[in-house]
Parts: structure tokens; C-alpha cells; sequence
């Protein structure tokens, strides 16, 4: 549901535990009519998560399969057939899943989780029209992302916006990271068209435990205590950054979403329940060393021989164990 004025519902949130985290959500939604606002009965609905790495679970690298599963009810409840899909770094979305505790979820409530096919779909500038971007995403009824706070060693933090990076489908990330790697403004941009493609209908971000310092999966995990909800993942972002006391300018795909006249004024965007002021934390921690955006050749062929032997060797033989 978009308005004309951009709203960003922001909550107190601590707790993981399925009835705390429904009644979490629900207050978090109200505002914008609930999740019947966003999902009609026979939708089908992608949700994304952030599936970075099975390398560390517990670490808070990914999005927690608590805050899935309660989203993924309430879609089932409004009557639609979500499914869940990513691109992860290394290895299989069912497989990262699986390793960071996915698994009963999946089978209570029958999800299919899916690898992301590319295919080139038409972008709003036609600077990035080879961008392949995912068939599942692009052809979803409905596209709820859910985003994990977490800092990044080449873009600063890693919010709602980063998290539809995941939609560009297996190695073609890295090849992006090759191709406009050296220039951040560039990346930032390919970064936020990505997202005005996707267009996600909804975006529900984890900051209940975040992950700080040298992420998105080297840092530590860090309790922040709050949710956060948007039909519109750049105000979101723009008020996320605000919270952690990070300068809007120094994250890429901020300052491109500003420089590209999407991303409204923080005085500009409505709160219905908290105002990131409420929320403000001064010691959020970043990276201490920041890492190029640019992946060389050798780089790049490391990167996708490391994904194809962890996807097709080292994960059929324990990823997939039922236990």
C-alpha cells in the first residue's frame, strides 16, 4: 500500500519467542492495515530473507527463521502462498537455511525455498538494463524483504536495500562487483536500482539482534531492540542509518538513493510509532578496516569455484541431512 507521504513504523521489539514476536509484528503492520493490506487470498508471495552464509550460525549473519516463520503465517492466515528464495554467497538457499536452523520451520509449514533463476527484465535506468534480476522475484504477486541490521566492510551497513542485491542470481554478483567495483557512487547506484526494479511490496527489517564491526558475517551479534517496517525500503534505510548514528552520506546505497532523488527527507517521511530519535545509539560499531568494492579476476574465480564446491560437493552430504 504507497502513500504519497512515505511512513516508517519503528517499535521496541526484544524478543524472539513466537507469541511476543506475533504481537511485535502486528503492532509494527497496524499502521499500514495489516498484512491483509499486502496479501490477497491466492498471492504468491516471495519472501527474502538475508541467507549470506551457513559459515557461522548464531552469529546473527542471516535473517532469524523466527522472524520467517511469523511472517510467513500471517501471509498463509491473509490467504496467500509464500515461499521463500535467495541467492546466497556461497552454497544453496535451502542449504545456508538448513545450517542456520530453518529446517523445522520449512516442514511445519510446507515452504518451498527456492535458488533465484536470472533473466533480464526492463530497469527504470537503462544504464543497468543488462542486469539479470531473478524470474521468482520479478514474477512474485507479492515481494515482502526481511532485512537483517547488520555492518558491512565494504558498504558500511547492509539494510533493506542491500538485501534485494540477493535478487541478482547466483555468481553474477560477483561479476557486478568486478564490472563497477572501483567507483561506489556506481555501485551504490546499480545497488538502488536493483531495488526500484524489485519494488518490494513490504519490507520488514531485524534489528532485535543485530550484527556490528566486520560484517556482514565477520562481526559480532549486538542486541538493538527494535523492528522496523516500510512500503518503502529507501525511507526505511534513510531512518536505520539514522538510529545507528551513521552518517547517511557515507553509506552508499543511501547516498544514492538521495543523489537519485528517491530516497525522501528524514523530516519529510511520518512515524506512527516511534521516531528514530527515541531509538538513537551511539555506539554502534562498523567495521575497523574497510575492504575494496572492486573483486578482481582471480578473485572472482575463487568466489564461484568456492560457491559450486560448497553447493554441489560439501552440501549434499550434510546440508540436506534431515535431523
Amino acid at each position: 500500500m504507497q502513500t504519497q507521504t512515505p511512513s516508517v513504523s519503528l517499535i521496541r521489539a526484544t524478543s524472539y519467542g513466537r507469541e511476543a514476536l506475533r504481537e511485535s509484528l502486528e503492532t509494527l503492520l497496524e499502521p499500514f492495515g495489516g498484512m491483509t493490506a499486502f496479501v490477497k487470498p491466492g498471492n504468491r508471495v516471495l519472501l527474502k530473507p538475508n541467507l549470506l552464509t551457513g559459515a557461522r550460525p548464531g552469529k546473527e549473519c542471516t535473517s532469524r527463521p523466527e522472524l520467517v516463520y511469523a511472517v510467513a503465517q500471517m501471509v498463509i492466515e491473509a490467504g496467500g502462498k509464500p515461499f521463500l528464495g535467495d541467492s546466497p554467497a556461497f552454497g544453496s538457499a535451502r542449504g545456508v537455511a538448513v545450517a542456520n536452523g530453518y529446517l523445522p520451520m520449512i516442514e511445519e509449514l510446507n515452504l518451498p525455498i527456492i535458488d533465484f533463476h536470472g533473466h533480464r527484465y526492463q530497469t527504470v535506468s537503462e544504464e543497468f538494463n543488462h542486469l539479470l534480476l531473478s524470474k521468482e522475484a520479478m514474477e512474485a504477486d507479492v515481494v515482502i524483504n526481511l532485512p537483517k541490521v547488520k555492518s558491512h566492510v565494504q558498504l558500511v551497513l547492509t539494510l533493506g536495500v542491500k538485501n534485494l542485491f540477493g535478487c541478482v542470481p547466483g555468481k553474477m554478483k560477483a561479476w557486478w562487483h568486478m564490472e563497477v567495483g572501483k567507483d561506489a557512487n556506481r555501485f551504490g547506484e546499480m545497488l538502488v536500482e536493483t531495488a526500484r526494479t524489485i519494488n518490494p511490496n513490504l519490507t520488514i527489517l531485524d534489528g532485535i539482534i543485530g550484527h556490528e564491526g566486520n560484517g556482514p558475517s565477520g562481526g559480532e551479534p549486538r542486541p538493538l531492540g527494535i523492528l522496523g517496517a516500510s512500503t518503502d525500503v529507501f525511507a526505511l534505510d534513510r531512518a536505520i542509518v539514522e538510529i545507528l548514528n551513521v552518517p547517511a552520506i557515507q553509506v552508499p546505497t543511501v547516498a544514492a538513493s538521495m543523489r537519485l532523488g528517491v530516497c525522501p527527507e528524514l523530516e519529510a517521511i511520518y512515524y506512527p510509532h516511534l521516531h528514530p530519535s527515541l531509538l538513537q545509539i551511539d555506539d554502534w560499531l562498523l567495521p575497523d578496516k574497510f575492504l575494496p568494492i572492486d573483486f578482481g579476476m582471480p578473485r572472482v574465480i575463487k568466489s564461484t569455484f568456492k560457491h559450486l564446491y560448497i553447493r554441489f560437493i560439501k552440501e549434499p552430504m550434510s546440508a540436506y541431512r534431515r535431523r
